[in-house]
């Protein structure tokens, strides 16, 4: 059943539920199991084998005889920043730094829009990973947004459509190094010379409408204040009631308890161990890629290099115990001052930041899981060989590609995933059709593995920036999708546009003059009303 239609089911049962039902970890539990009876042929006794095989190998890898092999480390990493992160999110808050934040950015950021473009404008400099972006970025905005009252779904969505689209299109990141490494093979296999694997790259960055499309989308949004779908009623309860979330449902990485809070934190409390983490982190996947250039090349790494090469969890860990030991330092440094903060807050602070960070990992976990048996099942292989089967004139590969890419990464919950399948694809068929269109092509596949992500609820990136919002997971994904579908439909006649004619600044433009209707169409800064309003209502009470 690997390689045919079937292998569309695991996904289409996990989305379908999780859509329906709004409770993630059972749709992808679902989706885990219906993956396992494929692959087993329905023999139950095999079933659960590979469902244990699944599970345990989230922390512990297997040979392709099954034999046991080594730790896991990078998922094994990637949690473990979590706990740490939600740890120092903790600390920061006995200490007082959030609180003293909150109330220097109130001073400052003087209205809803100026939150939320705020939030936009970090994530855009925050642009090395978007696992760090989402998080780090979150921690950052949320006390200013939560005091705008911005919804957490509303936060969710800045974080995730300026983590993934800057760095895709950075060749200074994790993302743009490992694209890069793939469009060398490419261009190695094909024996195209005419280009650098990091030329062509950059070339690609002004092709990649999908990226301009959903940032435009986010500016205007935050700018305006425009809502739609799902969203409108997540910031209207915020406005109206200050409900910035359904205190109902799972909250990943929102502390439970009402922790004690130094009365003398300062804006440095939440600062300097953002600052830490940040430096700690970059100097670590410099050092790291470093290391493992020189070991697999024996030469000295460029700054490209050392990202190429780069390990991201270790990297990420390291930043975070970096992070961690100076939020300890201003913790200490609170209990010196503060009667109501001792011993007893920094266990209770330990406790409660592990405790946050739990829900988001069982998510990600589930997440891998069905990841890596709708990999076994080869469903990418089923979507990419319908690309190879087209008939259609080339000019329309660019988009069809890009759609393709977009469902492969919805299905599998992996842009890196797409890129790996269907960039040398994307290759393949323009060296061999027309090469004129070879940029175009693998800029399309990149853009719509980046939408595709957004949508599905199984992606990681997408867990991470609703654990980085504080918002809850589905919630996250439903409210983001109408945005992404809107940056889709305009990267998509931009496409059809850069097919037939082959000139980028020309889909550039009509991306950007339909990125302008976007913003006549949906009105003159509804959400100020809203605000007025609300504020009246108030008023009258």
């Amino acid at each position: 059943m690997e390689g045919t239609w079937l292998s569309l089911l695991p996904p289409i049962i996990a989305i379908f539920m999780v859509l329906i039902t709004r409770r993630v970890l059972l749709s992808l539990g679902a989706g885990i199991v219906t993956a396992a009876l494929l692959l087993t042929d329905f023999a139950v006794v095999n079933t659960l084998k590979t469902l244990w095989l699944s599970f345990s190998g989230l922390f512990w890898s297997y040979g392709s005889d099954g034999a046991a092999g080594e730790l896991n480390v990078w998922n094994i990493f990637i949690m473990l920043f979590l706990l740490i992160l939600g740890v120092i999110t903790a600390f920061i808050n006995v200490s007082g730094g959030a609180r003293a934040f909150g109330e220097w950015a109130m001073k400052r950021v003087k209205t809803r829009a100026g939150a939320q473009v705020m939030t936009a404008c970090l994530g855009v400099i925050i642009f090395i990973d978007d696992y760090f972006n989402s998080l780090v970025v979150g921690q950052v905005a949320r006390p200013v947004t939560d005091r705008h009252k911005v919804s957490r779904a509303k936060l969710s969505y800045l974080l995730d459509s300026t983590a993934a689209p800057v760095c895709v299109i950075s060749p200074v990141s994790s993302w743009g190094a490992y694209i890069i490494t793939i469009i060398a093979a490419i261009l190695a296999d094909h024996a195209i010379t005419e280009y650098t694997a990091f030329s062509a790259f950059m070339q690609m960055v002004p092709m990649n409408l999908y990226v301009w499309a959903a940032l435009g989308v986010v500016f205007i949004v935050a700018f305006r204040g425009v809502d739609f779908g799902q969203m409108r009623k997540h910031e209207d309860r915020a406005i109206e009631t200050g409900k910035l979330y359904d205190e109902t449902k799972e909250i990943p990485g929102e502390l439970k308890t009402d922790l004690p809070t130094s009365k003398h934190g300062t804006v440095g409390d939440l600062i300097w161990p953002i600052v830490a983490l940040l430096i700690g982190t970059v100097a670590a996947m410099l050092w790291t890629g470093s290391q493992l250039y020189t070991e697999e090349t024996g030469q000295s790494a460029s700054l490209l290099d050392m990202f190429a090469y780069t390990d991201v969890a270790t990297s990420l860990v390291y930043g975070g115990m970096v992070g961690l030991v100076v939020t300890i330092g201003f913790f200490i440094r609170q209990v010196k001052r503060s009667s109501n903060i001792g011993g007893a807050e920094f266990f209770l602070a330990l406790k409660e930041g592990i405790k946050s960070m739990l829900p988001a990992i069982y998510i990600l976990s589930f997440a891998w899981m069905i990841v890596g048996l709708i990999g076994d099942i080869k469903t990418d292989e089923y979507l990419a060989g319908i690309v190879e089967a087209s008939n259609l004139s080339v000019a329309w590969l660019p988009v069809i590609l890009f759609v393709v890419a977009g469902v492969m990464a919805f299905s599998t919950g992996t842009s890196w995933g797409s890129f790996a399948i269907l960039l040398p694809i994307a290759g393949s068929v323009m060296a061999a059709t027309d090469i004129s269109l070879l940029l175009p092509a693998m800029a399309a596949v990149l853009a719509g593995s980046v939408f595709g992500d957004h949508c599905s609820p199984m992606s990681d990136t997408t867990i991470l920036s609703s654990t980085g919002a504080g918002s809850n997971h589905i919630d996250h994904v439903v409210t983001q999708i109408p945005y992404a579908v809107t940056s889709a439909i305009i990267a998509a006649a931009g496409y059809v546009l850069l097919g037939f004619t082959g000139n980028t600044w020309l889909a550039l433009g009509l991306v950007a003059i339909l990125l302008v209707v976007f913003a006549i169409v949906m009105g003159r800064n509804p959400d100020k009303a809203r605000v007025v309003s609300a504020d009246e209502a108030l008023a009258n009470k």
